[in-house]
């Protein structure tokens, strides 16, 4: 799996206020000094204003559907408009929407989200391509600096039988996603047969503690970590619809 040498967990302060067309990489760059093995974790919300992933809900005009749910989830029409484009199902309307993105994501409200945005009326949809946003990072950084660090888009999402948010890699370059072990030994001796790492997410999950909605830290370097797994992408963490049990 993984070294076992020391890993530290660096923030990115002093970002600024992210706007549609801005060259993220590069004010990443100007803001930390990146080492060769590094693995950037970018929050999502940041990269999607940089690509312009935003609506104005000035502009909306909700469907019968959404009128509907938002009278059943004492919501807000025009939102859940939003979140329905976004959304290749409904998953569960209790409460709150749980949906399918068209990316196969399961999620509350399709990633739509009105937090840490401008404008109050606009709200940012995740990126349209995670893993293609955290390859184009990558190779910007390329460019910029001559260091190739792996590269995690990250978001929030909430996780089924316990509470609390928690980040999650959606976006993946240069790194492995996952650590298949099974076919392996455990340290008696006995067959994995069923551990899958989702190792992609741990590294998010860490970085997730130096970064935070209120702190405006939206990014953070993880240094020192190490896999033997191939790269991968964020689609490697997507269960097949066979294999769950849920849907």
């Amino acid at each position: 799996m993984s070294g076992r040498g020391v890993m530290e967990i660096l923030p990115v302060p002093g970002l600024p206020e992210i706007h549609a067309g801005d060259d993220l990489a590069a004010l990443i760059a100007g803001a930390v000094q990146l080492r060769e093995g590094d693995i950037l974790v970018v929050a999502q919300k940041i990269v999607s204003k940089a690509e312009g992933r935003v609506r104005d809900l000035r502009d909306v005009r909700p469907g019968d559907r959404a009128c509907e749910l938002a009278r059943r989830l004492g919501g807000e029409p025009k939102l859940i408009q939003v979140v329905l484009d976004e959304s290749a199902r409904i998953v569960r309307a209790e409460r709150v929407l749980i949906v399918e993105t068209r990316h196969g994501f399961v999620c509350a409200n399709a990633g739509v989200d009105h937090s840490n945005i401008e404008a109050p009326d606009t709200v940012t949809l995740l990126p349209e391509d995670p893993d293609g946003s955290a390859a184009r990072l990558r190779r910007r950084l390329r460019e910029l600096t001559g260091i190739t660090p792996g590269v995690i888009v990250s978001d929030t999402f909430g996780r089924a039988w316990r509470l609390g948010i928690q980040n999650v890699a959606i976006g993946v370059a240069g790194l492995p996603a996952v650590d298949d072990l099974r076919g392996t030994a455990d340290d008696f001796g006995r067959e994995l047969r069923a551990t899958v790492v989702a190792v992609a997410d741990e590294v998010a999950a860490a970085a997730g503690l130096v970064m935070g909605k209120t702190a405006r830290v939206p990014a953070a370097v993880v240094r020192g970590w190490r896999s033997g797994a191939a790269a991968g992408t964020g689609r490697d963490l997507l269960r097949p619809a066979a294999e769950d049990l849920f849907r």
